[in-house]
């Protein structure tokens, strides 16, 4: 029999729900706290939940995340009393099925939930085991399992893909894992830099030109699209196409049909397309600066990837893979490095992401030459610099929030502050500022928050009420 789990701390709520299912013919169960109904999720197995988002001990949306993670994870209905735009959209992100306004018709609940079992029923019949091959891909992170899912799904397809995401988060190592696990696998992967582009050869680096067709074209030459012909043409960086160029390569989308600089007749190629960008496209059409129907076309599968600063659990697997490479490819002895090494690097925030972590430790590596230890001492001294400055300036924010009457002697040695108070207040004081350093670098994310302290998840929230903090919307 199907079943419905309910969080909500409003009685009538649950109860309605709960009546509601009944004459279904459903089961449920219910709970008033985020961590009472939680610890239910970790025990049963339900079909749909109904989720608040305003619930006494934390914010329900905070915990999709770990929602999503359970092994058979429940179709999420997000029930809220306040119209959330913002929330909404944070919801439909995280992949619920629906957004509900409190207090909504029991007609409008029922034929929500109906769906939403009817989707996950045919879901479930559809739902076949996939199996993907992850060469070359590091993570251990929770927030890289939607997009490992999202590579399994493009890749039972050849619908065009859209991946997202800042300088040197892997776009293309992700792009390349579609191609690897799709039908084309065996077929060529083509890059095409689209930053790389000039106007005067972008036709004839695309699409290839006769012999004689321009000064210079002393014979035929095949071009990058017929070159991806049963394969995967990977436009790098699509933001940066000409505009010149994007009305011509929409209609090559559209027939799969191209005519070679110089050529009389159009040949074909059957391209799965794939594109890339760190550049917010939706922004630069509403800028004039690209063109709406081919942004569009682009993105029927969509595939964001978060930066490395979202995901700091990566950073230990990562640095352990790189540095393995790395010895292999100077010829260096296996390499290991001590606590303080990863907590500097766990400390950096990363604009560079992936790849400028894979620098950094090249340069480390380099400079430890044969020892077999990584030391903080062999990072570069400008990221060792820009930790500490940072760490540094967090500690006297901090004291001067906590201490407003010590601000003039910011940047004088630390007052002894513990002198003038009892424990007491001063255990208190030491456990707000450990919170909100945790609020301030972690944001929403409970889940990570929850590891990094090692509280529980209901420890966490009762101490943010203690000290009349709240994770922020």
């Amino acid at each position: 029999m199907k079943s419905v789990c309910i969080i909500d701390d409003d009685p009538e709520v649950r109860d309605t729900i709960a009546s509601l299912t009944r004459k279904m013919r459903l089961t449920s169960d219910s709970a008033g706290t985020l961590a009472a109904g939680l610890e239910l999720l970790s025990r049963e197995n339900f079909d749909v939940l109904f989720l608040d988002v305003r619930l006494p001990d934390g914010n329900g949306l905070a915990s999709l995340p770990e929602i999503k993670r359970l092994p058979d994870a429940p179709e999420v209905i997000i029930l809220t009393g306040i119209g959330d735009p913002d929330g909404a959209e944070l919801a439909i992100q995280e992949g619920v099925w629906d957004y509900l306004v409190k207090p909504s018709p029991i007609k409008q609940i029922m034929l929500t939930l109906q769906r939403a079992l009817r989707y996950r029923e045919e879901r479930r019949c559809d739902r076949a085991p996939v199996s993907l091959s992850l060469a070359g891909c590091v993570t251990v992170s929770p927030r890289m399992q939607p997009c490992l899912d999202q590579v399994a799904h493009a890749a039972c397809s050849s619908a065009a893909v859209l991946v997202t995401g800042e300088t040197g988060t892997g776009k293309e190592l992700f792009s390349r894992l579609i191609h690897a696990n799709s039908a084309r696998a065996k077929a060529p992967f083509v890059t095409v830099d689209c930053a790389a582009l000039t106007e005067s050869l972008v036709e004839s680096t695309l699409f290839g030109h006769k012999k004689g067709a321009f000064t210079g074209a002393t014979a035929d030459r095949v071009g990058l699209v017929q070159l991806a012909n049963g394969g995967t043409l990977f436009l790098d960086e699509v933001g940066e196409m000409p505009l010149s160029l994007q009305k011509t390569f929409l209609r090559v989308l559209h027939e799969k049909t191209f005519r070679s600089v110089g050529a009389v007749t159009e040949s074909k190629s059957d391209f799965r397309l794939i594109a890339a960008t760190n550049r917010n496209l939706e922004a630069m059409v509403e800028a004039g600066q690209f063109r709406r129907d081919l942004y569009f076309r682009l993105q029927t599968i969509t595939l964001r990837l978060p930066p490395l600063r979202e995901r700091p659990e990566d950073i230990k697997p990562l640095t352990l893979s790189i540095v393995d490479a790395l010895c292999s490819e100077y010829g260096l002895p296996p390499k290991g490095f001590d606590a303080e090494f990863l907590a500097t690097l766990e400390a950096h925030d990363w604009p560079g992401n992936v790849r400028e972590l894979r620098n950094v430790l090249e340069r480390a590596c380099l400079a430890s030459g044969r020892e077999k230890t990584l030391y903080s001492m062999h990072l570069p001294q400008d990221l060792r610099i820009k930790v500490a400055k940072s760490s540094l300036g967090r500690g006297l924010a901090f004291q001067e929030r906590a201490f407003p009457a010590l601000a003039p002697l910011v940047g004088e040695a630390p007052a002894p502050v513990a002198g003038r108070q009892t424990l007491k207040d001063y255990k208190e004081t030491m456990e707000r500022r450990y919170l909100e350093e945790l609020l301030a670098a972690h944001g929403r994310d409970v889940a990570v928050m929850v590891e990094i302290s090692g509280l529980s998840r209901s420890h966490f929230y009762a101490l943010l009420k203690k000290n009349n903090l709240a994770i922020p919307d």
